[in-house]
C-alpha cells in the first residue's frame, strides 16, 4: 500500500546544450564538441515528494525574578514540575521530556548594571519536548493556554520545529525518477535533432533539498508537510 504522504512528482527535464547556442537556441546542424568532434547533450532530470516530518522538538522556557535567589529557583522548580505534569497529562514520557539550558542573571553583577533594577535576580529554564508523535505535539501547542491559567508563563516562545530525518528512505526512489526524467529529456532532444542518444558521458546528483511545503514566508521548520526535491544533471553523447 503507498504511503500517502510520499507522492512523487517528476517534472520535465530541462535541455541544456553542450555547444554554440545563441538566447537558448542550439545553432548548427548539431551539437559539436571543438575538440573531438563528438556531440553530446546535456539535461537535467527534477524529481520531487511531499512527506510528512517524522519528528518534533518544542522547546518551553520561563522564567522568574526576585531579589533572593533561593526563592527565585523555588518559583522555577515549582513551575517545571507543573509544566512536567502537563506533558504527562498530554501523554508524553518521561524519555520524550529533557531540561534544557539553565539561566541565571545577577543585574547587580553585570558589567553596566542599570539603576533602580526590579529584581535582582532572574533565573530561567528550558524544557525540552523531542518526539516523533508530530500530531502530538501539533495538539500541545493549541492547549498551552493551560499553563498560563497555572501561572506558568512561557518566554520567547517560537513554536515547535517538525523534522524530516527518513531522507534516506526517499532518496533511491527520487534518485531513479530524476534520472529517468533527464534521460526521457534526452531522448527527446535526439529525436529532435535526427540522432541517437548514446552512452552516458557523465552525471551529476545536486544536493536533496528540504523546503516548507508551502511557500508562505515563514521558517520551513514550522511546517508538518515537507517538499523534498533533487535535480540531477547528465550528460549524453549523440550519435
Amino acid at each position: 500500500m503507498p504511503n500517502p504522504y510520499l507522492a512523487p512528482a517528476v517534472a520535465g527535464a530541462a535541455v541544456v546544450g553542450l555547444g554554440a547556442a545563441v538566447a537558448g537556441a542550439f545553432i548548427g546542424s548539431g551539437l559539436q564538441n571543438a575538440q573531438g568532434g563528438n556531440r553530446a547533450v546535456t539535461v537535467r532530470g527534477f524529481s520531487e515528494r511531499i512527506v510528512k516530518a517524522d519528528l518534533a522538538v518544542l522547546p518551553l522556557k520561563f522564567a522568574a525574578a526576585g531579589d533572593d535567589l533561593q526563592a527565585v529557583q523555588a518559583d522555577v522548580d515549582a513551575d517545571t514540575a507543573t509544566l512536567r505534569r502537563f506533558l504527562a497529562a498530554q501523554g508524553y514520557q518521561t524519555a520524550e521530556i529533557d531540561l534544557g539550558r539553565l539561566e541565571v542573571t545577577d543585574q547587580y553583577a553585570r558589567e553596566y548594571q542599570q539603576q533602580n533594577v526590579a529584581a535582582r535576580y532572574r533565573v530561567a529554564q528550558t524544557v525540552i519536548v523531542r518526539t516523533t508523535n508530530v500530531d502530538r505535539v501539533q495538539a500541545t501547542t493549541r492547549q498551552l493556554d493551560q499553563l498560563i491559567r497555572e501561572g506558568v508563563v512561557l518566554q520567547d516562545y517560537n513554536g515547535p520545529s517538525y523534522l524530516f530525518t527518513k531522507l534516506n528512505d526517499v532518496r533511491p526512489p527520487m534518485i531513479a525518477e530524476a534520472t529517468a526524467s533527464a534521460r526521457s529529456g534526452a531522448q527527446q532532444f535526439a529525436r529532435d535533432s535526427g540522432a541517437k542518444l548514446g552512452g552516458i558521458r557523465s552525471a551529476t546528483q545536486g544536493s536533496f533539498e528540504i523546503l516548507g511545503r508551502d511557500d508562505v514566508g515563514y521558517d520551513p521548520s514550522s511546517q508538518v508537510f515537507k517538499k523534498v526535491r533533487v535535480v540531477t544533471t547528465v550528460s549524453y553523447a549523440l550519435r
